[in-house]
């Protein structure tokens, strides 16, 4: 959505994955990324790993791992999810996003491949957006930490820039 939060994510990253000092203490980069389903049936197609459910989303991710202030387990009705919490530019991004995007999906990709998608049944207000992920529960620790240690690193960085 920010046309300039790509270029400055690569940039970043490439820093980050750069460096080899014990001042950067990132050895492995869990880049989560959100692509917004496209309405036309163009562009890269997407296969999530359990359901197999193939769903065509837009090239450039909406959000990144620089949107990203937390993500957390969460306990709901249906089962485990990830909950990521966006920063404030990014949840302001989010509700213009779903509110024009009503019925479409959210796709979820970690180091590029699918883990899970989320409908947009309603515009989403709070930053907050809840994502069940296609791979065993026990699994869903690791993932979370992983996520949280690059954003938080990617968000250091930032500040420093």
């Amino acid at each position: 959505m920010r046309s300039g939060s790509v270029s400055f994510a690569l940039l970043v990253a490439a820093g980050v994955m750069g460096c080899s000092t014990a001042s950067s203490p990132v050895e492995r980069t869990t880049l989560a990324r959100f692509h917004l389903e496209s309405r036309e049936a163009i562009g890269p197609r997407t296969i999530l790993p359990q359901s197999e459910t193939e769903i065509t989303v837009s090239a450039k991710p909406v959000f990144t791992e620089f949107d990203l202030t937390s993500v957390a387990i969460v306990e709901t009705e249906l089962g485990k999810c990830l909950s990521f919490q966006l920063t404030a530019a990014a949840a302001r991004d989010l509700y213009r996003l779903s509110v024009m995007n009503v019925g479409q999906r959210l796709v979820l990709t970690v180091d590029g491949k699918a883990m899970g998608a989320r409908r947009i049944e309603e515009p989403i207000d709070d930053g907050v957006l809840l994502v069940f992920i296609e791979m065993a529960d026990d699994q869903l620790p690791a993932l979370k930490t992983a996520l949280v240690n690059t954003s938080a690193e990617f968000q250091r960085l930032a500040r420093k820039l």
